[in-house]
């Protein structure tokens, strides 16, 4: 019954001969007990006593509170040893490959779960995440070969190279190029948990209970159980369901960088940095992209940085619909997509139609109620809170991504908590430190320091490539008042680009005025 309260679902059987002497089940208690006493405290007389036949006065003349501590440091330690592995991730994405492969090389035993859900246009992909298969890897791919179009159309010549007045893209070439390097980083990952000795288990893992992991394998139902279990199963691309036809027609990223076929007219749905680094790369390869701004771009971000970025893409031919979001979309001939608009713009029709308008924890399906983590433990939108109070439970591990279940942590995107930002080396630096915290000394190692989410730069992959890290400058007055803020600005064109003189897209030229066709300045430097 304790062990039960103390652990809950852990199977107890304890096997003892009904005519076994009390005795010699007193001296298997003493026996654990001794290797569990730096855990539950001293135990007095538990590496001492010597119990052998003719011993019961001895013994039993021990002190009471003797007993109970032997007891109970004993059935913990059997409690210890019935879990299958140290650690269970569930998620083999950046921040839970991190934090498998760190505690596997620190001597815990470890579980990995990775399943791929398929897109709402049947996508799936191969072990690593959205960073290596559907997020930074393959845009970061797409948005360099965009961005040798400006250097082969304006550049080169001007710097003396003979290059044919047409050069076409082949995306079909492109998308192969992305893909064969995509699955090299796959196997990539999959011989290097085999090498940790980290068992990998392509099952969608489900709580069973707060130490027990429910998966269906080949057809058959399994389970497993941990002492530790982190989720770090990431997001999905947030498709609205209150638009008619957005996920039978529409595609997300998911579906973009293995998409056969060109986009071809593409409208963009959506003003996050996906968003604006998808219709630069796409509008970089020649193709017509607008972009549906329901209101500012790049929220969160500097504003002066978002204009300035919205503004050099429309000098390279991206439109903005602003105060503009899709109504319905509707299949027209040829597969094509008809957009009904809400405020008042005339339906459009486009070759593609891509969501880029949020993501949302992919934690539908993990049974978090089974784990305890219902109610205040969760958000509406099914992100997991952490590190909100210190447990006693399993105390001291507040700030290493610990859940309202003290064994239970999340991290990487379906995280939330202060600071925390949904990015690559965000989950990885967060698996690897709960990794050390957990596994790098026997009970753990109290030395290890939860990472500071302070100061985490960013980059945002448009055609003028953005970074930051730190305040904004709104957030700045905010935090300090507008009169302690100061603010240094440089705004200015590179050396090569003002040699080159690059111009804007034609569809931005006055035709009144052709010779006015400069590309407005291309780098902004701020200091706040």
């Amino acid at each position: 019954e304790w062990l039960q309260q103390r652990r809950p679902g852990v199977k107890t059987e304890m096997k003892v001969s009904a005519f076994a002497p009390p005795i010699k089940f007193a001296s298997t208690f003493a026996s654990l007990g001794a290797r569990r006493a730096a855990e539950f405290g001293p135990i007095p007389y538990a590496r001492r006593a010597r119990v052998h036949t003719g011993a019961w006065p001895r013994l039993f003349s021990m002190k009471k509170h003797f007993l109970s501590t032997l007891i109970c440091s004993s059935i913990a330690s059997v409690a210890e040893s019935s879990f299958e592995y140290d650690f269970v991730v569930i998620g083999g994405g950046s921040g839970g490959m991190a934090a498998a492969k760190e505690a596997a090389r620190l001597g815990a035993k470890v579980a990995l779960f990775d399943y791929v859900k398929p897109s709402t246009q049947g996508t799936t992909w191969g072990v690593g995440g959205t960073c290596v298969n559907v997020g930074c890897v393959p845009k970061k791919l797409m948005h360099y070969a965009s961005c040798m179009a400006p250097v082969l159309h304006h550049d080169a010549p001007s710097f003396g190279w003979k290059v044919p007045e047409a050069v076409d893209h082949d995306w079909q070439k492109m998308v192969t190029t992305v893909q064969n390097h995509v699955k090299s980083l796959n196997f990539g990952y999959r011989t290097g948990l085999r090498s940790a000795k980290v068992e990998y288990i392509n099952a969608l893992g489900q709580f069973a209970d707060p130490h027990k992991i429910r998966f269906s394998l080949k057809g058959e139902e399994k389970c497993i159980t941990g002492r530790y279990i982190a989720v770090a199963v990431g997001g999905r691309p947030h498709v609205p369901a209150d638009v008619p036809g957005a996920r039978e027609l529409g595609l997300t990223s998911d579906d973009l960088f293995s998409l056969r076929r060109s986009p071809g007219k593409t409208l963009v749905v959506g003003a996050s940095y996906i968003a604006l680094e998808c219709a630069g790369f796409l509008a970089g390869l020649g193709l017509p992209v607008a972009v549906a701004v329901r209101s500012i771009l790049l929220r969160g971000f500097d504003r002066q940085c978002a204009e300035m970025v919205g503004r050099n893409m429309e000098a390279e031919g991206v439109l903005f619909y602003r105060e503009c979001t899709p109504a319905r979309l509707d299949k027209v001939d040829g597969g094509r997509v008809r957009v009904t608009f809400q405020g008042g713009r005339e339906p459009e029709v486009f070759d593609t139609v891509l969501f880029a308008t949020g993501r949302d924890p992919d934690t539908p399906g993990l049974n978090l109620a089974a784990a305890g983590l219902v109610g205040d433990a969760v958000t509406k939108a099914g992100k997991i809170f952490v590190d909100v109070a210190d447990r006693a439970d399993v105390p001291g591990l507040r700030g290493f991504g610990q859940t309202k279940v003290g064994h239970v942590f999340t991290l990487g995107d379906a995280a939330e908590g202060r600071n925390l930002k949904e990015l690559t080396p965000v989950a990885i630096k967060a698996g690897e430190a709960l990794a050390r915290r957990l596994f790098a000394k026997p009970g753990g190692d109290p030395s290890v320091q939860p990472p500071n989410w302070n100061l985490v730069p960013t980059t945002v992959f448009t055609p003028s490539e953005y970074g930051c890290v730190g305040l904004s400058e709104e957030d700045a007055v905010a935090q300090f008042g507008e009169a302690d803020v100061e603010v240094y600005l440089y705004e200015f064109t590179t050396l090569e680009l003002g040699a080159a003189h690059r111009t804007r897209h034609p569809s931005t030229v006055d035709p009144e005025a052709p010779w006015d066709n400069a590309s407005p300045t291309s780098c902004l430097a701020k200091l706040v």
